[in-house]
């Protein structure tokens, strides 16, 4: 039975996802470089430690939350000198599948599980994140009690390194769509809709989506979006960026068609070269309303 946690990674997503552990009952003790993530994570009731070693020394089980691959397999690598064989070992970041199936291999003594995560700041600080797993079914069996204060959705999707391409699918089709919502909002404004006009018939729709329906582009219809305020984020254009560039990757590696996945991707390159990556990614349709006039050409 877990009853102590290691989490490496204390950010936006981390030091929320740590705090509904130690809610839950568990013993966490947590590691980031960054003395505010420390110092966001104590506030949550997190032990602090000074070293990855101090923080995954004894304990039930590791969580990892971390912003790519090679840190993940540097901090894995270390973990592989510290743990204790048959730890529960979890990495919760968005990597590439190739490096998640790599992480796994690195602790073959271990019960290892990549559960990246779909839902936002918002989904780790009410506990209702969708946890994507991949891992053997006695893994998957195992991280379950671990992963569920933190999430409402825990979907198991296959063998090592598939919740990591199922969190790439996932966030190339939501890259997509936004896309397409913020395009027919746009459309509509140019047409002479009000917006709460426009959204009452998309959200109720064959044109209705989650872009639409829960996050919607433009303030007002949704209270809870981040165009309520200002874009902040929320999921930054950024993160999203990132995602869509291991999606094309992924499909440049098993040659699969992604044409929506790669504009998409360009277009959020745009975006976050113009200075926006730190805004919100459904803050594109601010992009898109100057597009026709940054490229002098016709959008149809």
């Amino acid at each position: 039975m877990v009853r102590s946690i290691a989490f490496i990674g204390l950010g936006n997503m981390g030091a929320p996802m740590a705090g509904n552990l130690v809610k839950a009952g568990y013993t966490v003790t947590g590691f980031d470089v960054a003395p505010a993530a420390r110092q966001n994570a104590t506030d949550r009731g997190v032990l602090i430690a000074d070293s990855i070693e101090a923080a995954a020394d004894g304990v039930d089980a590791v969580i990892t939350m971390l912003p790519n691959a090679a840190l993940v397999l540097e901090v894995w690598i270390r973990l592989a000198a510290i743990v204790r064989p048959g730890t529960l070992v979890i990495d919760s970041s968005t990597i590439d599948v190739e490096g998640a199936r790599a992480a796994h291999r690195l602790l073959p003594g271990c019960v290892t599980v990549d559960a990246p995560v779909s839902g936002g700041t918002g989904g780790a600080e009410a506990g209702t994140l969708s946890f994507m797993l991949g891992g053997d079914i006695g893994a998957i069996d195992a991280a379950r009690p671990v992963l569920e204060p933190m999430g409402g959705r825990i979907i198991p999707c296959g063998t090592a390194g598939a919740g990591q391409a199922a969190k790439l699918c996932n966030n190339m089709l939501l890259g997509i769509s936004m896309i397409g919502a913020a395009e027919a909002f746009v459309l509509g404004e140019k047409l002479g809709l009000e917006h709460q006009a426009l959204f009452d018939v998309l959200s109720t729709s064959s044109g209705q989506c989650w872009s639409v329906n829960s996050y919607c582009p433009v303030p007002g219809p949704v209270s809870t979006s981040p165009a309520n305020r200002d874009y902040v984020p929320g999921f930054a254009s950024a993160l999203m960026l990132k995602d869509l560039r291991l999606a094309s990757q992924a499909a440049t590696d098993c040659t699969a068609a992604t044409p929506l996945g790669a504009h998409a991707r360009r277009l959020y390159e745009d975006f976050v070269v113009s200075g926006e990556g730190h805004r919100d990614f459904s803050a594109i349709i601010a992009f898109l309303r100057d597009y026709h006039a940054m490229h002098g050409e016709q959008t149809a």
